[in-house]
């Protein structure tokens, strides 16, 4: 995985490895800091909060935004459906006061208590709550999401709950044969998978690419 920072500065060639060591060092015993990882859809940021996780142990937990989509009912109802996915199809207040939550219920905190955060099933399209335990000891809660690092309000008071934000920008034409692939094994035809990849799911992967000048680290 080659790496840039986001002052363009070019990179080097990064194993996974030193990208975990890099989550470690922010997962000290005694605190609670938070990881945000960004990027288009189809860019791979749950196959790699799930590795960095999965690497820590008990070290760290992972919590998505996707968990803040909006039901499938209020989508319909607010009119926004077919655009599910874009920014205005989140609980994004909702979002931002877990992340603050978490921070505030950390190692050593008075009075700290385990914080419940939601996840979403593709399976049904749906957001479940309470379905994320984050017990207090944990010292790192890793977050994964499209708009971390979106200039709208209340998005950058997101960015302000986290410790580090990287940003992953994979090859593009790549990116979109994931998303493809993820549309047909949800259920859609090969033509509904691609419609939904180049139309709707390229306007917010233009408007997130926009916002990896903001990150700690850039991932390409």
């Amino acid at each position: 995985m080659s790496v840039e920072r986001a002052d363009g500065v070019a990179g080097l060639t990064v194993p996974f490895e030193a990208l975990v060591e890099r989550a470690a060092a922010l997962a000290v015993p005694g605190t609670r800091r938070l990881l945000g990882i960004c990027g288009p859809p189809g860019a791979g940021k749950s196959t790699l909060a799930e590795r960095l996780v999965a690497a820590l142990g008990d070290r760290a937990v992972l919590v998505a935004m996707d968990g803040f989509h909006l039901a499938q009912r209020e989508l319909v109802r607010l009119g926004r459906a077919e655009r599910k996915g874009a920014p205005d199809t989140f609980d994004a207040a909702g979002y931002v006061d877990l992340l603050h939550r978490l921070r505030r219920n950390g190692p050593g905190a008075p009075d700290a208590e385990t914080v419940y955060a939601p996840e979403f099933r593709r399976e049904i399209e749906e957001p479940v709550a309470c379905a994320v335990p984050v017990p207090p000891e944990v010292p790192l809660v890793v977050t994964e999401g499209n708009y971390l690092l979106l200039p709208d309000p209340p998005w950058p008071k997101a960015r302000a709950a986290l410790d580090e934000v990287w940003f992953l920008a994979p090859d593009e034409d790549q990116r979109v044969r994931r998303l493809v692939d993820r549309h047909r094994r949800y259920g859609r035809t090969l033509e509904e998978a691609r419609l939904r990849a180049l139309r709707f799911d390229q306007a917010n992967a233009d408007l997130i690419a926009a916002t990896a000048d903001r990150a700690d680290l850039v991932l390409r």
